[in-house]
Order: C-alpha cells, then structure tokens, then sequence
C-alpha cells in the first residue's frame, strides 16, 4: 500500500490529534504517504485534503480538539455523495482511509466499507458507547474533566450546606457519570442504564442529610430520562423532601475541550498505529480497539448502531460507597 488517509469525525475527544500523528508516523515510517482530510466527511466530498509529513503532525498531541477539523456532511448520507467521496480519494491515488470517530463516524466508515473502499476506524468517543473497545479516546480526560468539577463543587455545596446535581455528557450511555460519580464521592448516580425516579433520588439525598451529611451530589448522565434539568424542575416544585438546598451545573461540552490526559495520549497512539497495521494486514472493514490492554480489531458491522453495554456491578459499587 503506497497512500493511505486520515480523517476525523462527530464529536471532537481529547486525543484525536494524538490518534492523527500516530496514523502519519506510523504510516510514514511502513513506507506510505499519509493525506489528511480536513473536515471529516465534507472534506472527501469537498477533495479537502494533502499530504501530511512527519513534521507537520508534530506539537499536537497535547492539544484538545482536532487539527483535521470535523463537520457535518448531510451529503455523505446519499449515494451519490459517498460515491464523490470515493472518486475524490481515488484520483488521489489513495487505497485506503482511516476514521477516528464514533459510531456515527464509524456508519459511514461501513458505508464506503461497503461500497468495495478499504477503511479502517479508530474507536473515538468521550461516551465510550462503541463495542470493539473496552475503552475509547477522549474518555479518561473528559472524566478527568468532570472529577474536577466536582471537586470543586463539593466545596461550595459542603460551605454552603447545599446539594448539587451535576449532569455530564454521554449520550444515551451512562458511563462518564458512574465513573466520575464513584470517583467524586457521590450520594446518588442517575444513568440510561438504571433508570432513578425523583422520588428515589430525593430519599437517597435526604437520607444522606438525615445522616449528618453537610452537602450532597448527584451526579446525572445527560441522557438519563430524569436528566438534571428534570430533577431540579421535580425539586422545586416540591423542596422539603431533600433536607438540602438544590442547585444544578450542566458541564456540558466543557468536558471535550481539554489537553488529553497522558492515558488518552498512549491509547490514541497504540490505536493510531495499529490501524495503520490492520491496513497493512488487509483489514478493510474493521474497527481498531483495545481490550485486556490488546490492540484487537472487530468487524465494523459487529460495532455499528450497537451501545456497548456498561458494568452494572459499578452501579452497585457507587451505591455501596455513598453509605
């Protein structure tokens, strides 16, 4: 293989640069020329894309973000604008594409997968919804991100006697908050996976304030039913039932927009350089993740439009520690 691409895709997650450089590097050094495509989809349909040296994926790593750039591309949905995508790629003599993305990113790798182009995908997404990885980029930082803010927030409440909800990004997965809940201490955590009525987290908040608790957290995956807008809406209407006194922070994209942390620097990497290997190796369909701490590669089919479930024994472990 002589000339291979790159792109990013969906939402940005802290290590895509990472995951970029790696793909450059490592392709660079089997021999290849490596294009970068700027602005995910769009940019194949746009013919937005050049020839990348070893130098000029340097000094990126630590930052947040995509320096590819990544867009939505409504075109790339039809036939007629993957078929250009295809053409694009083609008349710049290149055999195959890599994808750093998640699982929408990761439909369109199968779309061209499927449509006869080699593509290879890098699991990236702070969600750490996709199947095929135990974990994926940006998720260390963004609940590095969330820890922190916790933190902090724990502080104000325990001052002021209060109790905070605190919702973070996710999807529909709940994994960020089990995580950054267990590891903030928190008295209760809402996730999509094990759905919380008000009623329970108001009992849990206010056994916690019957226990002597100066401050309480909840910390709510964004897209739980009973999301924190929900909750405070539930609270206000009725305040007593807590014992505390409520306030929410939505974090929102404020977790995407960190320097990656070291881990998600190492996993963007080892994962950059095994796609460029499952390439080598002929892999033309498939997603490149870790699992026991193993660069593997899964079927893009086994991966898109499925949510990797999360271990609901965490669950168990967050309401074991809030006691």
């Amino acid at each position: 293989m002589k000339r291979a691409a790159v792109l990013t895709s969906g939402g940005d997650a802290p290590g895509m640069n990472a995951a970029i450089r790696a793909v450059v590097r490592s392709g660079i050094d089997a021999g290849m020329e490596v294009f970068g495509v700027h602005d995910g989809y769009a940019g194949l349909i746009g013919n937005n894309m050049v020839s990348l040296a070893r130098r000029d994926v340097g000094n990126i790593m630590q930052l947040g973000g995509t320096f590819l750039g990544s867009a939505r591309c409504p075109e790339f949905i039809t036939l007629e604008g993957r078929q250009k995508a295809i053409s694009n790629l083609e008349a710049y003599g290149i055999e195959a594409l890599v994808v750093i993305g998640g699982n929408g990113s990761q439909a369109g790798s199968l779309d061209l997968a499927v449509m006869g182009f080699p593509v290879v995908g890098i699991a990236s997404t702070i969600d750490n919804d996709l199947e095929g990885s135990d974990v994926t980029i940006g998720v260390d930082t963004a609940i590095n991100v969330a820890l922190e803010a916790i933190d902090r927030l724990k502080i104000t409440a325990a001052s002021h006697k209060r109790a905070f909800l605190v919702e973070v990004m996710g999807r529909k997965c709940g994994y960020v908050a089990l995580m950054a809940g267990i590891a903030g201490g928190a008295e209760i955590v809402v996730i999509p996976e094990h759905e919380s009525t008000p009623e329970q987290v108001a009992q849990q908040l206010r056994a916690a304030y019957d226990r002597g608790k100066n401050h309480g957290l909840v910390v709510v995956a964004e897209g739980a039913v009973n999301n924190a807008h929900k909750l405070i809406e539930h609270f206000e209407a009725d305040p007593s039932t807590t014992g505390f006194s409520l306030r929410a922070t939505i974090l929102g994209h404020v977790q995407r927009g960190a320097s990656p942390s070291a881990s998600d620097r190492m996993l963007a990497t080892r994962l950059g350089e095994g796609a460029v290997k499952a390439l080598l190796d002929g892999k033309t369909a498939d997603l490149v993740g870790i699992r026991n701490n193993q660069i593997v590669t899964t079927p893009l089919q086994d991966v898109v439009g499925k949510q990797k479930p999360i271990d609901l024994r965490l669950f168990e472990l967050a309401q074991i520690m809030a006691q």
